[in-house]
């Protein structure tokens, strides 16, 4: 679900002024999350959650909250009544579904564990990364980062819009196979001291 789980939010300020977006250098817009990102240590937040899949004519919206610790636990849960829950630990997927809450659980490849991932953002970013093609641009203040990965891959395209502080503002991932999620954060709450106890499915 994490991997099914951007591209671009206008924001209108005070009412009277369009915002307009602005083409910036890649570089210039993964520096600016690697340096809003570097004073959260944890994060929380309710979510809405508009699926579309390729084979359906219709979207699935969904609500439910997420949880992010350093350096890699995450877990998301989806209200009924699409009632489910999922655990991401780097690379261990575990999930819970339906009326009987059984467990499926996945190991991602290590190239898609979140400490992979995340450790490019430990360093000041001075060249864009090998293996992605990355459009940014900002808009009053939020940016938004378009990265789509080169060679194989899952995932066809993933945008992300955040503020400068690093709160993320959505989320977008399409695959290659056409399926496509964006989730929309809200009353997001940093550094609120998450604990083990916050990423446990039981």
């Amino acid at each position: 679900m994490l991997r099914r789980m951007i591209v671009m939010i206008l924001l209108v300020s005070g009412g009277a002024v369009s915002a307009q977006a602005r083409s910036i250098p890649a570089v210039e817009g993964l520096e600016a999350l690697r340096k809003g990102f570097a004073g959260i240590s944890d994060f929380s937040a309710e979510i809405t959650q508009e699926k579309r899949l390729k084979l359906m004519k219709r979207s699935l919206v969904m609500t439910g909250t997420v949880r992010f610790r350093k350096p890699d636990q995450f877990i998301m849960e989806i209200n009924p009544p699409y009632a489910s829950r999922m655990t991401l630990r780097d690379t261990v997927m575990e999930q819970t579904s339906g009326r009987d809450g059984e467990k499926n659980r996945i190991v991602l490849p290590p190239e898609q564990g979140l400490k992979q991932w995340f450790s490019k953002l430990t360093s000041p970013v001075t060249a864009q990364p090998e293996g992605v093609a990355i459009q940014a641009d900002l808009t009053n203040g939020i940016y938004t980062l378009g990265i789509t990965p080169q060679g194989k891959s899952q995932i066809k395209e993933l945008a992300i819009t955040f503020q400068e502080d690093g709160t993320i503002r959505r989320l977008i991932i399409t695959e290659q196979n056409g399926d496509r999620a964006a989730m929309t954060f809200k009353k997001v709450r940093r550094n609120t001291g998450l604990t083990e106890k916050d990423f446990r499915l039981d």
